[in-house]
């Protein structure tokens, strides 16, 4: 069975600058994938090729094992896409909105079932444009949910939404993927990539920073913090000179520095060196905002004209 999506070398232009600059990514059936990346990072660009709303200027795309331009209306009925903003009526009400796109598909959800799971009930007869923006998101999703997709792109899918609501649609998420559905989310909250995404990609200016598995790319990242509780007042020598050592505290000790395997075991060494009696040890892996802001780190927002 071939991927859910595969982009091959994508270039996206706006005039002579490139947006999406050969971009190739993958992602297999059944799973969530994460692309992050500042405004501007090519990530809007190489959705809307992926959702047969533009062409790229080069490279090659397959959705399904179709190509979402030339096989855009064979296509279209097996996707599920949630816009950041419009496609809606904003006059009609949010049950007239959400039964209109389920009369599009030839097997919808229940509907009052969806009012439900998103909290939309008492929204029913409340029109678009009264939604607040939170409401509005989860309206949206349901739209792109309504149809029974075997794909679904998310374009930010818990802008505006309160607490609640974004660990509602989380679970409707996990709940898709464990239904075989393929999901492929923007987003700029890291904890939510994090909990959600089966794999990430890293896009920087309008290419492929880093790409893996939420533990794959914080394991590669490292360890950036040891610490070490044993006896006080210990005064670091010459062979911790390339990490830095404090003691916030008496008898607890914080170590940063590149911290791997081999310095950690050297750094408890040395405590033994001194006949100190360590009571507790331990490591903070890095985060994969640690490694986004790492990638990222001095990337500025580019306008396309």
């Amino acid at each position: 069975m071939t991927d859910a999506v595969e982009v091959r070398d994508v270039v996206v232009r706006y005039g002579d600058t490139p947006a999406v600059d050969g971009v190739s990514l993958t992602v297999p059936r059944g799973r969530v994938l994460s692309l992050l990346g500042h405004n501007g990072a090519g990530k809007t660009s190489l959705l809307q090729v992926c959702e047969g709303f533009r062409r790229a200027d080069s490279g090659t795309v397959r959705v399904l094992g179709l190509d979402p331009m030339g096989d855009h209306d064979a296509l279209m009925p097996r996707l599920g896409i949630m816009l950041q903003s419009g496609g809606v009526y904003p006059w009609a009400t949010a049950g007239e909105i959400l039964r209109l796109f389920a009369s599009f598909a030839a097997t919808p959800l229940d509907v009052d079932m969806l009012l439900d799971r998103l909290g939309l009930r008492k929204f029913e007869r409340t029109r678009w444009r009264r939604l607040s923006g939170g409401e509005q998101q989860r309206l949206s999703l349901a739209v792109a949910l309504v149809g029974r997709p075997e794909l679904v792109f998310l374009d930010e899918p818990t802008a505006g939404m309160d607490t609640e609501a974004r660990h509602t649609t989380w679970r409707l998420i996990e709940e898709l993927r464990a239904d075989g559905v393929t999901v492929l989310l923007t987003t700029h909250l890291l904890d939510e990539a994090e909990r959600l995404a089966d794999d990430v990609v890293i896009m920087r200016s309008g290419v492929v920073a880093a790409t893996g598995t939420p533990a794959e790319l914080t394991k590669a990242a490292g360890i950036d913090l040891l610490e070490v509780r044993a006896d006080p007042g210990l005064v670091p020598d010459g062979r911790l000179a390339h990490l830095k050592v404090t003691e916030p505290t008496p008898g607890e000790y914080t170590i940063t520095g590149a911290l791997d395997a081999a310095v950690i075991a050297d750094v408890l060494s040395w405590f033994a060196t001194k006949n100190a009696q360590v009571t507790a040890v331990n490591t903070h892996r890095r985060t994969l905002e640690d490694v986004y802001l790492a990638l990222t780190a001095g990337e500025k927002t580019r306008v396309y004209r």
